[in-house]
């Protein structure tokens, strides 16, 4: 029989736990071909979410549970789970069950058809249609400054070939941005499309720090284009100024004593050169910031304890 390992991160998902460790077991019923490991990776939380992943790795053996010493963030410790299954086949599926575990065995099916990764791609969301729409539009941004070709409206939400785990961890990334890296490897991608339910328990941990910080990641890791666009702009800023002060030069000779130079283009001009300098440090420190994360090499996550392994 072949295994297929669910990988589901979670912090603080003490009302969604149980739901998503019985979804996952009542889609197995029907699949009995298979036999499959649920790898649950807690960061850390500070609900009743560890009493209750014990009570269920207590109760069945197939639910494997790691305890990370410390709250590592939504990008190490997902992609620290996927590194540990042990299946020919794994599943990252969040806890919070707006990855709808229905879609399971058409997953499965998809990879069967000789699919080394199939991506789920939210065609619609029952969110916020604002936040839907600006992630929409980030995506639309990043696939046209990206060095790769990333799928749109993709979370991480797929199954991948333990082949494509293999060479994911040769990378070697103390920081990887997984929705970027899966299309680095260049094994043939299927993808299939569904509708994202509201989020019915609990309150997501996910906050505007969180999400920019994937966001920055993202850009930083897959695109140079934002710093060759300041080197590009500043050649023509440079060029614009050098331009203006001839034609205000030119002007005063003309009109010596009627033209007046005044303030308001001085100090238009300090604000907007400093904005643009501002602008350009911050992107050249997310870089730097990103270069450094991945230089110092930390582990992914450091495990207080495991369970079931």
């Amino acid at each position: 029989m072949k295994k297929i390992s669910i990988v589901s991160p979670c912090y603080n998902e003490e009302k969604n736990l149980n739901a998503v460790y019985l979804e996952v077991k009542n889609q197995f019923e029907n699949l009995k071909n298979y036999e499959y490991e649920h790898i649950f990776i807690d960061n850390a939380s500070i609900d009743q979410s560890p009493e209750i992943l014990r009570e269920l790795a207590s109760k069945d053996k197939r639910v494997k549970v790691i305890f990370n010493s410390r709250n590592f963030g939504h990008i190490r410790s997902p992609a620290y789970g996927l590194y540990q299954a042990t299946g020919d086949a794994i599943i990252l599926l969040v806890s919070d069950l707006q990855d709808p575990p229905n879609l399971i065995p058409e997953l499965i099916k998809k990879w069967e058809e000789g699919n080394k990764i199939v991506v789920a791609i939210k065609k619609e969301s029952e969110e916020s249609a604002v936040m839907f729409a600006i992630r929409t539009l980030y995506y639309n941004i990043i696939n046209k400054i990206s060095e790769t070709k990333l799928a749109k409206n993709y979370t991480g939400f797929g199954i991948y070939d333990k082949k494509v785990i293999e060479v994911l961890k040769s990378f070697d990334d103390p920081y990887p941005y997984l929705r970027g890296l899966i299309f680095k490897v260049g094994f043939q991608v299927d993808k299939i499309y569904y509708v994202q339910p509201k989020r019915k328990r609990g309150v997501t941990s996910n906050n505007f720090y969180t999400l920019y910080d994937l966001a920055m990641l993202g850009i930083c890791t897959h695109s140079k284009v934002p710093l060759r666009f300041f080197t590009l702009s500043g050649f023509a800023i440079a060029s614009m100024s050098l331009l203006a002060s001839f034609i205000y030069l030119i002007v005063k000779l003309i009109f010596w004593n009627s033209f007046q130079l005044g303030m308001a283009p001085l100090i238009i001009g300090l604000f907007f050169f400093s904005a643009v300098q501002l602008f350009s440090i911050g992107i050249i420190g997310e870089y730097i910031g990103v270069i450094l994360t991945k230089i110092t090499k930390e582990p992914l996550v450091i495990e207080k304890e495991r369970l079931n392994f």
